[in-house]
């Protein structure tokens, strides 16, 4: 179990401080030019990379609407649960700090949002709670049902973290201007404790909406897909 939590801790702090990294980083430079796209793609590649690095050992859930998700539908045993969300959000909260302590060396730093989740005010484009919970929900769900089907015994053994890494990819082109795209509620607690105040005000919808998709995707799958 131990080699199991040490390689969501470190797939979940890669894809916070790879995807995170690249929108309080790389796209806060205009001249480097990755703006929505780049962030999307960043996010997509952490999950492809760390899905082949360390997918074999632990799964590759990185996010504990994931590990829900795959437990409703059978996947995942209940009892691993608890130790595989405390693992990847502390892997989350580590990303976090480390990437603050980064972008804070710059002289002219400004915490700012710090690549938080948010509604209202708080959403890049403001959209309204309800239009962030119904994305967050069906966007999580969506995810879900690509990770069971795209890992189903009979499609091709090694082409899964593509098309999941592909998939959190086109979430993002979809909910960056929504929400700033959670779906994983250890990505929206680690930048939330660094930005405090409204960021964690609003977390309780990034636990919600996730995990409430995560569960809604695997009970899905139970109905449309089929067994291994």
């Amino acid at each position: 179990m131990f080699k199991k939590l040490s390689a969501e801790f470190l797939g979940t702090f890669w894809l916070v401080f790879g995807g995170c990294g690249s929108a309080v980083i790389a796209a806060a430079f205009p001249e480097v030019g990755i703006g929505l796209l780049g962030v999307a793609f960043a996010f997509g590649l952490t999950v492809l990379t760390m899905a082949y690095a360390v997918g074999g050992i632990s799964g590759g859930h990185f996010n504990p609407a994931v590990s829900v998700g795959l437990t409703v539908a059978g996947k995942f045993p209940a009892s691993s649960l608890p130790a595989y969300i405390v693992a990847q959000v502390a892997g989350a909260i580590v990303a976090a700090l480390v990437l603050y302590l980064i972008a804070s060396g710059k002289a002219d730093f400004q915490l700012g949002g710090f690549a938080a989740n948010g509604y209202g005010e708080h959403s890049p484009g403001g959209y309204s709670l309800m239009s962030a919970l119904l994305i967050e929900v069906v966007l999580t769900a969506m995810f879900l049902f690509i990770i069971l089907g795209s890992t189903h015994g009979r499609v091709p053994v090694g082409f899964a973290p593509i098309a999941i890494g592909l998939a959190l990819t086109l979430i993002h082109l979809i909910s960056i201007p929504v929400t700033n795209t959670s779906v994983n509620p250890a990505r929206s607690t680690g930048q939330a404790l660094i930005v405090g105040g409204w960021a964690l005000q609003q977390l309780w919808l990034f636990w919600l909406a996730p995990l409430l998709g995560g569960a809604i995707g695997g009970i899905v799958w139970k109905i449309v897909g089929e067994d291994d």
